[in-house]
């Protein structure tokens, strides 16, 4: 029995400002107007992302999956927050997000970043490098499941170091007073 070759036939390319109403579908279809309170989003309000670590796959000029990162603080440290990463639920299984994480991971580590973190499912994102946290050593601002958060070093003991309140980096845009403690 022969192994069938994966055919890719969709590209991964910088996000461009274009692509914004598209993103904004794919975020919508996958996790719904819910994800707004969840924590890790209530982190990129008011922040914009790093638009050169934004990706997207693009395919016969439809977009399948997109990735962002974010810039968030650890205690003094300034690190990234992996997030969203959508892809067409038709479109799941092809390898397009492990490859929009890849292209996000490289482009982070050419930039300097020193550590990523995430809120995800360990056995998914472990194939892109990332491991659990080790408990207690960062607190998010608001009802996580500290099993869930996940790190991954771009810099030798970046992740070792890390720990405090994970809060926002910045503010970018005025935000709603309600939404004041995560800054």
């Amino acid at each position: 029995m022969h192994a069938r070759a994966e055919i890719r036939d969709w590209e991964i390319r910088q996000e461009r400002a274009e692509d914004e109403s598209a993103i904004a579908a794919l975020n919508e279809a996958g996790f719904g107007p819910g994800r707004y309170a969840k924590t890790a989003y209530r982190l990129r309000e008011g922040v914009h992302a790093v638009a050169e670590l934004g990706f997207v796959a693009i395919e016969n000029g439809t977009l399948r999956g997109s990735v962002r990162f974010w810039p968030i603080k650890v205690g003094d440290d300034t690190v990234l927050l992996l997030g969203p990463l959508a892809v067409d639920s038709a479109q799941r299984g092809r390898g397009i997000g492990i490859t929009l994480m890849q292209a996000g991971i490289a482009a982070a580590r050419a930039g300097g970043w020193r550590a990523i973190l995430l809120v995800g499912d360990e056995p998914y994102y472990a194939r892109a490098g990332f491991a659990k946290v080790p408990p207690g050593r960062m607190q998010f601002p608001g009802p996580v499941d500290s099993s869930r958060l996940l790190g991954l070093a771009l810099a030798d003991g970046a992740l070792e170091n890390l720990a405090g309140l994970i809060r926002r980096a910045r503010i970018d845009d005025a935000v709603c007073a309600d939404s004041a403690p995560l800054g």
